[in-house]
């Protein structure tokens, strides 16, 4: 690990983590609370992802919509109107608008091979945004002078690495320029989090042999044409499924790194409680 021991964290100058674990157990919170302090920065892949390698295809959407309108299709044609995505830290959603639910179109779905399209353009976005934390943890130390970085990554990224394997690039590559650390939520956790993502079902990003598992047991289960797939109903039927799922996956991952719990993350403080949090756990 790049902190080999509590003493070796403490005393390092340039202290350098990146977060991971299911989406709503404290990511971007405890980036929040570092940034907040003015010492770290903070690296947020799906802005990374939203701003870089989706940017265009995200607006490209927009316009897409936009030309259904044929008040807003006279505009844009003419050059008299701007559309833009206003993607920020706090807010995300232009990413998961664009990357949609697979469905009835007339329930805001899209046809699936076009959903698994976007879903692979997804995973090539999150992976090369993942490539980009070494540069952009030197690039905050050398540009603008913060001594600490964290990486805020997506809950997806379990998806794309192989953590059993010692040689796998990406891990490797991330455990090479900051700690990995896993927060990791347990039952009542989970089960809040499956209220939270029914009340309001949000796209996310799958592995592509599990998305085709879910996919043809929803169509089996329901008896429906794909053309006719409630949107919202399908995510809502894959949640648990993806959280059973990338569970031993996070499990596998944390032997890169360190593990803390939702509840440690939720209790912290200030900066220096999150210090003391990782030397505890080295």
């Amino acid at each position: 690990m790049l902190y080999p021991s509590a003493s070796a964290w403490r005393d390092a100058p340039h202290k350098s983590v990146l977060v991971y674990g299911m989406s709503g157990l404290g990511k971007t919170h405890l980036s929040n609370l570092l940034r907040g302090g003015g010492d770290w920065f903070h690296y947020s892949i799906d802005y990374r992802i939203g701003t870089r390698y989706l940017g265009e295809a995200i607006t490209d959407n927009a316009k897409a919509e936009a030309m259904k309108v044929p008040f807003l299709r006279d505009l844009l044609l003419s050059d008299s109107i701007y559309i833009g995505s206003n993607i920020t830290f706090a807010n995300l959603a232009p990413v998961a608008t664009w990357l949609g639910k697979p469905g009835d179109p007339a329930k805001g779905g899209l046809p699936i091979d076009e959903y698994r399209a976007r879903q692979e353009q997804f995973r090539a976005a999150e992976v090369a945004a993942l490539r980009d934390t070494a540069h952009f943890a030197a690039r905050a130390q050398r540009l603008y002078g913060y001594p600490h970085f964290i990486c805020d990554t997506g809950g997806s990224i379990c998806e794309w690495v192989t953590p059993d394997d010692d040689d796998d690039p990406l891990l490797r590559a991330l455990s090479d320029s900051a700690l990995p650390i896993w927060i990791k939520g347990d039952a009542d956790h989970t089960e809040e989090l499956i209220r939270r993502f029914d009340r309001a079902p949000k796209p996310m990003a799958y592995q592509p042999e599990f998305l085709s598992q879910v996919w043809d047991e929803f169509l089996r289960e329901h008896a429906v044409a794909p053309d006719k797939v409630d949107p919202d109903q399908f995510i809502r039927f894959t949640y648990a499924r993806a959280l059973a799922h990338r569970q031993p996956r996070y499990e596998a991952m944390a032997r890169w790194g360190i593990t803390v719990t939702a509840d440690e993350v939720a209790a912290l403080d200030t900066p220096r409680d999150f210090v003391d949090l990782v030397a505890d756990k080295l």
